[in-house]
């Protein structure tokens, strides 16, 4: 769908699913915060008082899509709101979105694993 054809639809929205898609669009930001956070971290080897937020959260959302086969698990409330444009094609192209959760999953994980080898210290 086209950026003209996805404004179309999200005209013909009902409340309840335009409600839900800023409330993904928060959560979405909201990962991705977390994401910058643990590079952050892992990167200045510091660590503030967010960090283990942020991580449990992120090992949580990994579980959850994980187990939905690599599909965002609000999909399909996103489905029965007759929201039918997945979140990331509001930005990105339909192949892009497809691959955005695996990529944002890799990036993830790597800075996960930068965390666990750069332990709180002088940078360096």
């Amino acid at each position: 769908m086209t950026g003209a054809g996805k404004s179309a639809a999200a005209g013909r929205l009902s409340p309840a699913a335009l409600a839900f898609r800023a409330a993904h669009a928060v959560i979405a930001v909201a990962f991705l915060g977390a994401i910058a956070y643990v590079w952050w971290s892992a990167l200045t080897r510091r660590r503030g008082p967010l960090l283990p937020i942020a991580v449990g959260s992120l090992v949580a959302e990994g579980a959850f899509v994980a187990a939905n086969r690599g599909d965002c698990p609000l999909g399909p409330l996103q489905d029965r709101l007759g929201d039918p444009v997945p979140l990331f094609e509001l930005v990105l192209s339909p192949a892009a979105a497809k691959r955005a959760v695996p990529a944002l999953g890799l990036v993830t994980a790597a800075g996960l694993a930068l965390l666990a080898r750069r332990p709180p210290g002088a940078v360096g």
